[in-house]
């Protein structure tokens, strides 16, 4: 026997390049058609769609019993939707909550998740429903309105789309990500998008913008402020592309003796509560919004989030400007129509294009159920006719029916114009000639399928009444499917019936999201939100920094841990920024508000900045904004930076002065007067002009003073009349005013130090 089977659909010869582009091309089209993209006809889903089909084949309607989630999802996983349980029962619980869906279409009893971000409960703990904008989409599926096909194996039916009594796609939006294209539509208000409709039936050819006046923007489910300008809003739904900003609601509640706080009643759309809120702890925690001291959730079964301000004298506009800039208090929410234009062709379409795409539909199904009511119409009038014949001849209905051996056949071989005598036995039974009678098999089924009961006087008065109805209902059924303008007024009827019923008057009908100008949101600077206040700022030799409260003695002995000391010790104030200047000729910066308190041993600066562990912490500095540096290297060179040029944005600081090799930074001092002096390791000094020495950002700069060995000790600026003064052992202050001796040009060697120089060659 041969071990080789033959796979169907298999060709050993087709190149790996086709058969993998054909079968990545139908994966594609799969993923687009039936999972991804909605219909612009019902704005569904094959999942969801199917979801609300098997509810209906389980009769839930929405004034009826619940059944278990997991009955249901399992009834669409087995005759419908061939995938995972826990996905359609997620597609499930989605429809039912009121915070992701503008209108829900499936009502659940039991836990199905919140909007803190919560999972539902499992399948076999809860229960649903339809709603009734669940059934709005089912109306008309047993009228012929729409096409059914079989599901994946063929022993049932589906429908390939809902009659849909309203636009779903855009009431309740949709997300889906394809392969290659993705589609994002936002939630809009029912009695809009039927007012919208309706204008379009009215003019055809109506602009874009024109419809703005109906549907002014989407209406989400969680509420908010849509800020976006109505310009771009238009755009937007002009080309089927753009973006809406989104804001919470708030309002500021006054506590009394000038203290208030925020109250945050409604966040955007699609932003998990407990998310947001760890997001503003982290706010207050790094310090990133000073003015912002505490964040609470009140929420109950509404949305109750308060902010307390570190002071009450911050603007609450201020505050929540920062709060918009840095948390999802705003959010931009994306649009993108793309959608599956009549279930085949993906498109991105303008908000005319989707209404239109509605209406003709809505048309398709007019004209669908009116045939299919024509059609009954039609067999009940012929059942009609013939119970009428019957009541006219009933006695020789009932001989028929008690004589003769085929009463059926009978029936319909018999000439009713005929006068027949009554049949007083069996014998004088007169069956019909075989010639064709007047009635046909349908009519001679409900003749003998009629109940004796209605061999009553008054009920032929009531077949000729029934019969006259369907004749006039018939012929309104006539004109229409004749007359295009008969059928766009009874779909205005219908979408005019539609809004009523979901108008602003049915809970949950009204407009949740509101409209509003963003304005400008003040840059405010850091130092503005601070309160201010003194401290003092102590670094230890091994690089642990705290800030301590107030401004204590200096000369104050502090707690270090074992085997470290103090380095720098000085006075600040909160609202400070410090100048961190490290060996390595880079400059850091750090707000002097977000130090470590002083009850401790502070923290490594080394986790605020980006400073490497081979680096020495040179100086540090509280920052003055106009002020200038001194700048040198240990090789002798340096320059003139301003100090506004030093500040850093980011934690890796900003590079200065140019060093390589063993070369480090050995200066960084305050510029104060005209002239600079410089010490070189050798004990020589050299005075000359502050002129002499370039201005710069960046770089490695010019010469201060020429060494045969050795380098740079330090440098000082200083005012020329006043002369140079330094510390000598002893702590007392000179001064020496007659320099003529060490004045010289700039990049000279200098003349060795006054007598009293420091031995550490420092300009203490």
């Amino acid at each position: 026997m041969s071990d080789q089977v033959d796979a169907p659909n298999m060709n050993p010869s087709e190149p790996l390049r086709r058969a993998l582009g054909d079968r990545y091309l139908t994966y594609a089209l799969s993923t687009i058609m039936h999972r991804a993209l909605p219909d612009a006809r019902d704005g569904l889903k094959p999942v969801h769609r199917r979801i609300l089909y098997a509810m209906r084949e389980l009769r839930l309607a929405s004034g009826g019993g619940f059944r278990k989630s997991a009955k249901i999802s399992g009834d669409v996983m087995g005759n419908y939707h061939p995938h995972g349980d826990a996905a359609i029962y997620d597609a499930m619980a989605r429809l039912a909550q009121d915070f992701n869906v503008r209108y829900p279409l499936v009502d659940g009893q039991g836990n199905f998740g919140n909007i803190d971000g919560d999972n539902p409960a499992a399948s076999r703990y809860t229960e649903a429903r339809m709603t009734a904008v669940a059934e709005a989409l089912l109306d008309g599926l047993t009228e012929n309105a729409v096409d059914f096909r079989e599901n994946y194996d063929g022993t049932l039916t589906e429908p390939a789309v809902l009659p849909a009594q309203f636009p779903n796609l855009l009431a309740n939006g949709s997300s889906g990500i394809a392969v290659g294209m993705a589609t994002n539509i936002p939630p809009h208000n029912i009695a809009e998008l039927c007012d919208a409709c309706l204008h379009l039936i009215k003019t055809p050819d109506a602009r874009d913008d024109t419809l703005l006046n109906f549907v002014p923007g989407p209406d989400f489910p969680t509420g908010g402020i849509i800020v976006e300008p109505a310009d771009q809003i238009a755009q937007a739904y002009r080309t089927g592309k753009g973006g809406f900003r989104l804001r919470c609601r708030y309002e500021v509640e006054d506590m009394g003796r000038g203290q208030w706080q925020i109250v945050v009643t409604e966040i955007p759309y699609q932003v998990q509560k407990s998310k947001l809120i760890e997001k503003l702890a982290e706010l207050i925690q790094t310090k990133k919004i000073p003015i912002l001291a505490d964040v609470r959730d009140e929420s109950a079964d509404d949305i109750r989030l308060v902010l307390e301000p570190r002071s009450k004298n911050v603007d609450p506009d201020v505050l929540m400007g920062m709060l918009y800039r840095n948390s999802d208090l705003e959010v931009r929410f994306s649009l993108n129509l793309n959608v599956l234009i009549d279930g085949v062709t993906p498109k991105v379409c303008s908000m005319k294009e989707v209404l239109r795409a509605f209406l003709d539909f809505r048309r398709e199904v007019l004209i669908r159920r009116s045939e299919h009511r024509m059609e009954k119409i039609d067999h009940r009038l012929e059942v009609l006719e013939g119970l009428i014949v019957a009541f006219l001849n009933l006695d020789r209905v009932i001989d028929i029916i008690r004589y003769d051996d085929d009463p059926k056949a009978g029936l319909m071989r018999e000439d009713w114009s005929l006068d027949h005598a009554r049949a007083m036995n069996e014998a004088d039974y007169v069956t019909p000639g075989p010639s064709e009678g007047d009635l046909s098999d349908v009519q001679a089924e409900a003749i003998l399928n009629m109940r004796l009961r209605s061999l009553r006087r008054l009920e032929e008065v009531e077949l000729l009444r029934e019969q006259t109805a369907l004749l006039e209902e018939r012929a309104g059924l006539e004109d229409l499917l004749e007359n295009e303008g008969v059928q766009w007024t009874a779909i205005s009827e219908q979408l005019k019936a539609t809004k009523k019923q979901f108008g602003k008057d049915w809970a949950g009908g009204a407009r949740r999201s509101t409209f509003a100008e963003a304005g400008a949101i003040e840059d405010v600077p850091l130092e503005a939100m601070i309160d201010r206040e003194p401290i003092t700022v102590v670094c230890s030799d091994m690089g642990w920094i705290r800030a301590m409260t107030g401004h204590i003695d200096l000369t104050r002995e502090l707690k270090f841990k074992d085997g470290d000391g103090p380095r720098f010790t000085f006075h600040a104030e909160t609202t400070d920024r410090l100048i961190v200047v490290g060996n390595n000729g880079r400059f850091y910066t750090l707000s002097a508000a977000n130090l470590p308190g002083g009850r401790g041993m502070g923290e490594p600066l080394r986790l605020m900045v980006d400073l490497p562990n081979d680096v020495q912490i040179h100086s540090i500095l509280i920052h003055k904004p106009g002020r200038k540096l001194l700048v040198g290297s240990s090789a002798g060179d340096g320059f003139v930076v301003p100090e506004d040029e030093v500040i850093a944005q980011t934690r890796s600081g900003k590079h200065v002065l140019n060093v390589r090799g063993d070369v480090a930074l050995s200066v960084c001092k305050p510029v104060i007067g005209d002239s600079v002096a410089v010490v070189g390791k050798n004990r020589k000094v050299l005075v000359f002009g502050l002129d002499e020495l370039p201005e710069m950002a960046r770089g490695k700069g010019v010469r201060l003073q020429k060494y045969k060995d050795g380098g740079l000790s330090d440098a000082t600026t200083f005012t020329r009349a006043e002369g140079l003064s330094w510390s000598d052992p002893a702590g007392r202050t000179r001064t020496e005013t007659e320099l003529a001796e060490w004045q010289g040009k700039r990049a000279g060697a200098g003349r060795m130090a006054p007598r009293g120089f420091p031995r550490d060659n420092k300009f203490n």
